[in-house]
């Protein structure tokens, strides 16, 4: 079940992407920017300002609420959505550089649109509580799933049929997600209800369509005040916490520091290099967070815990810091020489040309800094105090915010490039932070798993050499020579791809253990659900 799960997430997550490829073939690196940044960064604050306190308040309480204060509660994020749409639209339209009609045609009404979307999706809200609070999974999965894969059809059909539309193109995609977001919620409950033998419904603690609209009781309050009030308060806590989430998009957009174009091609080569982060290393960092969690006491001296539990985690970390270091360096060493072929590849001239490669190239670093990082924090959060914690919380606030002011002042120096070396930066800062916690941790212990970040001089003189005969075959080979001169330079990577595995084979012989054994207990538990 897990097995088809997986792949079913894998190949829906193929399909967007080739669908993407595709219609990045039609657009100009203007049009990309404009919705890829400034529409989508309207149509995301629109709904985290009108739903997320309101999400967390309300999946926060326990199963004996009145549901229907709850429900009451939930519809407040559609009128609230109706006000931040309007004021955030104005902004959009008023205060901020409009692009040239010419470049970009139909600007105002792609900003009315968006926001309008916005107000569709919140209208789904009570149907998404719901579903969250009674752990309908695979509704979620359905529904997000379908809705982007129908969005992308309908965006490629548009581009290759009526490409002068221009940002009508995806307003009416984007407002058909949201639309068939939230009738995939309808239709499911609707069902659900009208099924009074299922076990499912029995579960709710509501019986019809109607119990989920929002309903006057007389002598009873319209809302769970003691929710509303945990709303103000979450509100208050997610309101920086959503800057710094998107800080890079708001510096681009309010103050101008690239032009359309620019943030078109950033955003492109941030999500394509923030994917392989998503599905190698954010995996591994959730599942190896728990098994750290399980295994040590939180808060407590390593000197002061059962020494079998601290041997076990001080190896898995060891293998898990060596497997991000060779991942990451792997990535960063074969990147530097085949980004400008992926990006060809990929969206064509538009992304090859231009900034595109050096961007990626750069990402390529911040996706080494990325998978240690990853690690180290999964096991310094598995390890610290409920205090230290929070000092660590407040402490990467502060980084943060230090984010924005940095990212400003290197993209005003170098460009697009600033973005990325401003989260080198802050990504460097994190590891030094976890790697200092960990070196304590493990002080007093005849245990070294920091070790793990250390690689024979025949593995890097396999790397240098690596990077070298491939970078030397990018200047000869690529890009502009025809697909026989890519293909000899895909070849020369793929030799110098297995001389390194080879090298990492025959030297880190505890790695490779380590990793049969995981893959073993992997593919058990698979049987065994």
């Amino acid at each position: 079940m897990k097995f088809q799960k997986k792949c079913g997430q894998v190949l829906f997550r193929l399909i967007t992407f080739v669908l993407n490829a595709f219609i990045l073939r039609f657009l100009s690196k203007e049009i990309v920017g404009i919705v890829n940044v400034r529409l989508t960064l309207l149509y995301s604050t629109t709904i985290f300002l009108a739903r997320e306190a309101f999400r967390r308040a309300c999946l926060t309480g326990g199963a004996q609420r009145d549901w229907s204060q709850t429900f009451n509660l939930l519809w407040l994020t559609v009128p609230l959505g109706v006000f931040w749409s309007l004021f955030l639209g104005w902004v959009w339209l008023q205060l901020l550089e409009v692009p040239d009609p010419s470049v970009v045609p139909h600007y105002g009404t792609g900003v009315v649109v968006f926001a309008l979307s916005a107000v569709v999706e919140l209208l789904g809200e009570p149907f998404w509580v719901l579903a969250q609070a009674h752990m309908f999974v695979k509704l979620k999965v359905i529904a997000e799933s379908l809705s982007v894969i129908l969005k992308s059809v309908l965006t490629a059909l548009l581009v290759l049929w009526l490409p002068h539309w221009g940002l009508y193109i995806f307003s009416l995609a984007q407002l058909f997600y949201t639309t068939i977001l939230v009738l995939c919620y309808v239709i499911y409950f609707t069902k659900l209800l009208g099924s009074p033998e299922s076990p499912k419904q029995q579960t709710l603690p509501v019986s019809r369509m109607t119990d989920l609209l929002p309903n006057v009781v007389r002598n009873k309050a319209f809302v769970n005040w003691k929710e509303a009030k945990l709303t103000w308060s979450f509100f208050k806590q997610s309101f920086l916490k959503q800057i710094l989430t998107e800080g890079e998009r708001y510096v681009m957009t309010f103050l101008n520091v690239l032009n359309f174009g620019d943030q078109g091609i950033y955003d492109i080569v941030n999500n394509l290099g923030s994917l392989v982060a998503r599905l190698i290393f954010q995996p591994i960092e959730e599942s190896f967070y728990i098994f750290f969690a399980k295994v040590l006491e939180r808060g407590k001296d390593a000197t002061l815990q059962k020494q079998e539990d601290v041997a076990v985690a001080a190896v898995v970390l060891e293998s898990l810091l060596k497997l991000a270091l060779l991942a990451g360096l792997t990535i960063t060493v074969f990147g530097f020489a085949y980004s400008q072929l992926a990006l060809d590849i990929y969206g064509g001239a538009m992304l090859s040309s231009g900034s595109g490669p050096i961007l990626l190239r750069s990402y390529c670093l911040y996706v080494l800094l990325l998978a240690i990082n990853g690690v180290t924090e999964c096991f310094t959060f598995a390890a610290m105090s409920k205090e230290e914690v929070d000092r660590y919380n407040f402490t990467m606030l502060g980084l943060s915010s230090s984010f924005l002011v940095l990212s400003y002042l290197l993209t005003r120096w170098c460009g697009s490039v600033g973005f990325i070396l401003a989260n080198c930066f802050n990504m460097a800062i994190r590891i030094t932070q976890s790697l200092s916690f960990i070196h304590r941790y493990y002080q007093k212990s005849p245990h070294r798993p920091l070790a793990g970040l250390y690689l024979s001089p025949v593995l890097l003189g396999t790397f240098a050499v690596s990077g070298g005969i491939t970078g030397v075959s990018e200047v000869f080979l690529c890009c502009d020579q025809g697909w026989p001169a890519r293909l000899a330079h895909i070849a020369v990577g793929t030799f110098c791809l297995g001389a390194t595995l080879g090298t990492v084979f025959l030297t880190e012989t505890k790695l490779i253990h380590f990793l049969r054994t995981q893959l073993g207990v992997s593919r058990l538990a698979d049987k065994m659900t």
